[in-house]
């Protein structure tokens, strides 16, 4: 069985990038992907800091390492912070990268984000698709950036826009079909 682990690059409560987090999990569900969604806040990891190697690796950078390494697909939901990536996601991203094996050479990975502006999070997904793809991950083509995302998901935490909602799909679609092999 196919396995998928969602993440999101926000942590703050009524984050719509958590929202889209959840949205794609439910597709990917509906593909027939079990799927794990986590929160970051359950990986507490210091700002990332080569003098706390070899001795003072946290624990939590070696348990997501695992979780990124036993599923067959990642997504990861990120906002844009002034056009990069949150301090959130390139922390994980700096202690993964650190982790061996790498956690990066098993997973599909997609990406997506939800920005209030309206380049919804391109800046930044393109920022995270080439930090992803310099250390080794197969990050599948298509950006799903949405914005402005204040009228982006109604009241059960679905797309609203049919733009969209193609998009997430095709992003579903090519998690499900895309291979390392």
């Amino acid at each position: 069985m196919t396995t998928a682990l969602t993440l999101s690059g926000s942590i703050r409560k009524g984050s719509l990038n958590q929202m889209l987090q959840h949205h794609v999990g439910r597709k990917l569900e509906a593909a027939g992907v079990t799927v794990n969604a986590i929160n970051l806040g359950d990986f507490d990891m210091p700002v990332f800091n080569e003098d706390l190697e070899p001795d003072n690796v946290p624990e939590a950078a070696e348990r997501l390492a695992e979780l990124w390494r036993s599923h067959d697909i990642v997504f990861i939901a990120s906002p844009e912070y002034n056009g990069g990536l949150t301090p959130l996601t390139v922390n994980m991203l700096a202690w993964l990268s650190r982790q061996k094996p790498s956690p990066f050479r098993h997973a599909v990975v997609g990406i997506g984000g939800v920005s209030s502006g309206k380049y919804g999070t391109i800046w930044g997904l393109s920022h995270l698709r080439d930090s992803l793809s310099k250390v080794g991950a197969l990050v599948v083509p298509g950006l799903l950036g949405i914005g402005p995302g204040e009228d982006a998901f109604d009241a059960n935490g679905d797309i609203t826009e049919p733009t969209i909602v193609r998009k997430v799909d095709a992003l579903v679609h090519d998690l499900t079909h895309f291979s390392r092999g």
